[in-house]
């Protein structure tokens, strides 16, 4: 009784401390994390920067910050810049830079989570065949001959569908809720492969079918401003949802029954967050067409520098797929001659470090 006495006041501090130990550990862990964080959004503002400077007919760092000064309303500086240059600089390079920082962020965000959602390394924006669903919608818009805002915006229907079927063929099937919609989406996103296959097919070979090629290589060529108000609008509200649904990403990731006994109804947060990942997903891909690997690589490369905790993987997805995207397209209208289809120059990345990823000794894709 006396040895038991003596041995409650030594074995009280030594758990306190290890407590402490541990709590200190996480919180440096999170202060480097938040750091990373923040140095990912700074490194994102200079490469925009200096992407706004870059191409054939250059402009000055000067001239560049000077024109976004005085496009402000009611500020008006002395021009030191030609007309030519304006008209290329808002016109072409703006627009196209906005909008490889916004596909590459809803890509990465939406990538992260459905790999968290699913509870699966694998996975990608186009696992619910959100992808191929656009492009079906994309091809068909092209034979009937629409404009560019049509094809995006068939694009867009038809890759919201394209989900939707799935979730509607997972709910009536029998089994493991999470491996039968995925099941669903490989078959679906099958189907309307095969449909793009007959659309190439038939399509006319002189105009038609290099225009649907061309889609599906991915490309951010053309981008103008009114475009990207209108896909901007899906885009903010899935990411949105995403980010402020984070921390409950956490909670699915431990499954649903530990999921249900912490007060989470995880079929109803799974389908939440599905469509918002699937809502900025389908904008992108309608508005810039096929780009892979970009929703697959990134959140594997944050988790190697942030860890897996998706209260920072999600913030640091988003800036690091914004930058990833942009210095790929910097690269894509750069290095030749005639512009290199960005979704090909993705898949030259991506595949190669995934290949790193999945022969590492010491971790695997989980890590």
């Amino acid at each position: 009784m006396e040895a038991s006495q003596n041995k409650t006041p030594d074995a009280s501090p030594e758990t306190s401390d290890e407590r402490q130990a541990l709590g200190c550990r996480q919180s440096a862990a999170s202060r480097r994390a938040n750091l990373v964080i923040a140095g990912l959004a700074v490194f994102m503002v200079v490469a925009s920067g200096v992407s706004l400077m870059l191409g054939r007919y250059p402009i000055e760092p000067a001239q560049a910050v000077q024109m976004l000064v005085n496009a402000i309303p009611g500020v008006t500086l002395e021009q030191t810049w030609t007309d030519q240059q304006a008209t290329l600089f808002f016109n072409v390079r703006l627009p196209r830079i906005l909008l490889a920082l916004m596909v590459g962020c809803c890509l990465a965000t939406a990538g992260a989570a459905f790999q968290g959602t699913f509870q699966n390394p694998l996975v990608s924006p186009d696992i619910l065949g959100a992808s191929q669903g656009a492009a079906f919608g994309a091809a068909i818009a092209i034979l009937a001959g629409q404009a560019a805002a049509g094809v995006s915006l068939s694009a867009f229907c038809f890759s919201i569908v394209t989900v939707m079927l799935v979730l509607l063929v997972s709910s009536r099937a029998k089994g493991n809720r999470i491996l039968v919609t995925v099941l669903a989406g490989t078959m679906i996103s099958s189907l309307f492969s095969a449909g793009v296959s007959f659309t190439k097919l038939v399509a006319d070979p002189t105009d038609d079918l290099p225009a649907i090629t061309y889609w599906l290589m991915g490309s951010l060529t053309g981008a103008k401003m009114s475009d990207i108000a209108l896909a901007a609008v899906p885009m903010v509200v899935g990411c949105g949802i995403l980010l402020a649904l984070r921390w409950r990403i956490n909670i699915l990731t431990m499954g649903d029954d530990e999921a249900s006994t912490m007060g989470v109804n995880a079929k109803h947060l799974r389908l939440v967050i599905i469509l918002a990942a699937t809502m900025a997903t389908a904008a992108s891909v309608a508005i810039s067409g096929m780009i892979g690997w970009v929703g697959l690589v990134v959140p594997h490369l944050c988790r190697m520098i942030v860890g897996c905790d998706y209260r920072k993987l999600i913030p640091a997805s988003m800036f690091f797929g914004a930058s990833f995207l942009l210095i790929v397209d910097n690269i894509a209208r750069l290095t030749a001659t005639s512009e290199i289809p960005i979704g090909i120059l993705t898949a030259f990345v991506g595949a190669p470090f995934f290949l790193y990823l999945i022969t590492r000794k010491k971790q695997g894709l989980g890590s």
